[in-house]
């Protein structure tokens, strides 16, 4: 299983940086959205969740699963989201303002610094 989400989490971070390597501004969102969520499941990959467990520790309790990585993937998701909302906004005024989502076309020039 650990393998399977490897090469999940592989193929979640080639096409996230190969979207944040774009020239269009909705595709580099949408790649930084990818690499969060690739984060996020490499997180929960590498933690070695068990199954079954209760996550709390008790007196005489000997197998129990850790809550830290949930509670910290479950604040990435938060904030990934928020980023991301925050990331859309701009990216909607700068398309009303310049009419272009292109990075190539939103560059300024000398008469524009």
């Amino acid at each position: 299983m650990e393998i399977l989400m490897s090469i999940v989490v592989g193929i979640l971070f080639m096409s996230a940086v190969y979207l944040i390597l774009s020239k269009s501004l909705l595709r580099v969102i949408i790649g930084t959205a990818l690499l969060s969520h690739g984060a996020h499941l490499l997180l929960l990959t590498m933690s070695g969740l068990k199954t079954g467990d209760a996550p709390v520790l008790m007196d005489g309790v000997t197998s129990y699963t850790d809550p830290l990585p949930q509670a910290l993937v479950l604040t990435a998701i938060v904030i990934s989201f928020g980023v991301t909302a925050f990331f859309l906004v701009l990216a909607y005024r700068a398309y009303q303002e310049l009419g272009t989502d292109n990075m190539e076309e939103m560059k300024g020039n000398d008469s524009n610094d």
